[in-house]
Parts: structure tokens; sequence; C-alpha cells
């Protein structure tokens, strides 16, 4: 058997945002938010993945959409490249999510929560240790929480987990093994095998299972994301050597032009300004040197 990597986040929307996968999702979802709240029955899966409609490499991402049966809203990420502004991305989607439930006139009571599940193959907290970590309204001295636990942003940083096989105790530990280590297995291993959800998204993954089309597209997003980042660590180092000599600020301005001028053909203009930092007015400027 040869799987498809889950972390590719095209390749995460088909093993768990396909029609099939229901299940599948719910019991992902259980493992990872069923600490502080009942485990979830059922959900809906909103727009799920259809190969025809995930097409081109300039998306840097693809999410996971779900309604759970009490009406929580749960926004699910694959993300593989660090961008500027990501964090502030995932904040806006979530808000965003709250507030577009309610048309003009309706009470706030009417308002449903929203959790931003956020799974990065890069570390975001490095002060902290563990791979899952939760995000709530508190008071900032007290650590009250705020009346309202409308708003929750739970994130997975895989290079944070580092259990073997022989090792996985739990079902997050289960899920998350399947995510980062996939890709390396040739079989499904036993103690995978147990849990049913589990043993079906290895059978999504199979590629005997994928069709040409779909194959050709993962390939693509695999070259695609392995360029970008060579391309940014490329970029971070010109603009360290250059900070070294001009200073850290022009230094790191000139590091974001370096990644810019080198993304421009393969991205839009918004998507390099989020990569870089750099305004879609500054961009234009690259592409439009005398204007």
């Amino acid at each position: 058997m040869n799987f498809i990597n889950p972390k590719t986040d095209f390749a995460f929307k088909k093993i768990f945002g396909s029609e099939q996968s229901k299940d599948i999702l719910i019991s992902f979802l259980n493992s990872i938010l069923s600490e502080n709240r009942p485990a979830i029955q059922d959900l809906e899966i909103l727009d799920p993945y259809q190969a025809p409609r995930i097409r081109g490499v300039k998306d840097t991402y693809l999410d996971i959409k779900a309604v759970l049966s009490d009406n929580t809203t749960v926004i699910i990420e694959m993300q593989v490249l660090n961008v500027e502004g990501f964090e502030k991305r995932i904040l806006y989607n979530a808000a965003k999510s709250y507030s577009i439930q309610l048309d003009l006139g309706e009470g706030y009571t009417l308002l449903n929560p929203v959790i931003a599940l956020t799974i990065t193959d890069f570390e975001m907290f490095p002060e902290i240790s563990r791979p899952i970590s939760r995000f709530v309204l508190k008071e900032r001295d007290y650590l009250v929480d705020y009346i309202s636990d409308d708003l929750e942003l739970v994130f997975v940083e895989l290079p944070k987990f580092n259990l073997e096989l022989d090792q996985l105790s739990t079902l997050s530990d289960k899920w998350l093994y399947f995510i980062k280590n996939a890709r390396l297995l040739h079989e499904i291993p036993a103690n995978l095998q147990e849990v049913p959800e589990l043993e079906k998204a290895f059978e999504i993954a199979d590629r005997v299972n994928l069709s040409r089309e779909e194959l050709e597209d993962l390939e693509k997003r695999e070259i695609y994301i392995h360029d970008q980042r060579n391309i940014i660590k490329k970029a971070l180092q010109q603009g360290l050597e250059q900070g070294l000599e001009q200073g850290r600020e022009e230094g790191r301005r000139s590091s974001q032009i370096a990644i810019a001028r080198q993304l421009i053909g393969i991205l839009d203009k918004e998507i390099i300004s989020q990569t870089t930092g750099l305004s879609v007015e500054e961009i234009r400027s690259l592409l439009n040197p005398e204007t």
C-alpha cells in the first residue's frame, strides 16, 4: 500500500472532508475536542471535497467546515506553509463565521459557537510543549473565563508530536500519528486498525483509490509546497545576510522584497501580500517598477 500525505492541505480535505468522510471527521474531532465538551454524535460537512473543483497551485489552503448537531460551527484547516499574517487570518475567519450567522434585525442570542481547529506543519507557540493547545477569552489578570465561550481557537502543532507507533495510547495520539506519518507507511498498523474510522481514512488515502486527475493534483501541490519552502528559505537567508550589513529593519524589508519577487508569477498579489507582509500596493510597485 502507498498512502498520500495527509499533511498536504487538499489531501487532508480529501480524507476528512469528502462525502464519505463523516464518520472519520466525527472520530477525529472527538479525539481533539472532547476534553471539555460532550462527544460529537453527528455533523454536516459543508462544501465537501470534489476533485474537479480543487484545481491549480495558487490556492494556499483549503479548509473544512462542519456544523455539529448542537449547531456549533467547526472550521478545520491544515496549514503547511507559515505565511505572514496567518495567525490573524485564523482569528478573522473564526470571527467572520461567528458574525455572519445573523440576518439584519435578529437577536444576538441566536449566535452559536464557532471553533477554529488548525493543524500546522510548523511550530506556532514555542513556549508550549504539548502539540494540542486551546485558546478562549479570559480576563487578563485573574484568568476568569468570559461569560460566553462562543469563540475557541484550537491548534495542533505536528512537529511537537513525536510518539512512536508502540507509544500510542489515546485516540488523539493515533489520529496525529496518521496525519504525520501515513505517507511513510506501506500497510495499516495493527493498533490503528482497531479504530474503524482510521482504517477507513487509510483506505481513502491509498493511492490506488485515487483518480489520475487527483494524483496529478496532489503531485503538483507537493512540488509547489516544496518549492515555496525553498524560496522562502533562500529569501530569508538572503535577508539575514543583508540584515547583517544594513541593520535589522532594512534587512527584514529586503527579505520581504526578495521573497515577493520570487513569488511573482506564481501567486496572485493578495497571496504574496499575506506571505511576505508587504502591502498589495507595494507588490504592484514591484510588478510595475516604473509606475
